[in-house]
């Protein structure tokens, strides 16, 4: 990465870093995805129940190795049926630790995050003891009009083709409803933004942790 741009990132983050800290979340910033994995596994114990959101960021980092390995009991979404996986995501809600990234960060130490089945928002706001959430550099957006355009522009569609979701933003590559509202958005039965959840100052301090990570992960 260039010397100056890097810069720009690390004042961008830091920046961001100490809002959260303003807003009762836990800041850690990694340099690298074997960084953030370090500090997942710091952030555990060992025994501990762990769920985990569908997120690619938590894929490239190589987070799921693990807490695949024997060190947790971890809820694999990925190992269960489709009748089973609903009833996994309800186990979640009592797990010691829930992992996600999330769809942008304001500057203002927002975390601003939108889901079709919703149970990752669910989590996320209430219900495991911990929630630890990993994101590249490049989720961190000004404010919350950012964070929605962001979304209509980036997250959506590409969650959208991820799911072969038939939505409008899955032909364009953009939600039809891009210069609207944040709710605004397609009449479509595959639609994945259903639900809208901004995390802002916490009740219970440090119960939401979140690494942000200085590579472009995600999206």
């Amino acid at each position: 990465m260039n010397q100056q741009v890097n810069k720009i990132n690390l004042l961008k983050i830091n920046r961001t870093g100490e809002a959260l800290k303003q807003n009762n979340m836990e800041f850690h910033y990694a340099e690298t995805c074997e960084d953030a994995v370090k500090i997942v596994e710091q952030l555990l114990t060992p025994g501990d129940t762990v769920a985990a959101g569908g997120s690619q960021t938590i894929k490239q980092c190589g987070v799921l190795e693990l807490l695949k390995s024997d060190k947790y009991k971890y809820f694999d979404r990925d190992a269960v049926s489709i009748d089973e996986l609903e009833k996994l995501y309800r186990a979640s809600f009592s797990a010691n630790a829930y992992i996600s990234s999330t769809n942008a960060i304001t500057e203002n130490g927002e975390l601003y995050n939108v889901d079709g089945n919703s149970n990752r928002i669910a989590a996320i706001a209430f219900g495991p003891q911990s929630v630890i959430i990993l994101a590249g550099y490049n989720k961190i957006v000004k404010n919350i009009d950012e964070a929605v355009a962001r979304v209509k522009s980036m997250s959506a569609p590409a969650n959208a083709m991820r799911l072969n979701a038939a939505t409008d933003c899955y032909e364009t590559g953009e939600c039809s409803a891009a210069e609207c509202g944040m709710t605004d958005g397609c009449d479509s039965s595959d639609r994945i933004c259903c639900n809208y959840l901004i995390s802002a100052k916490q009740k219970h301090k440090n119960r939401i942790k979140v690494i942000i990570i200085n590579e472009a992960l995600g999206y």
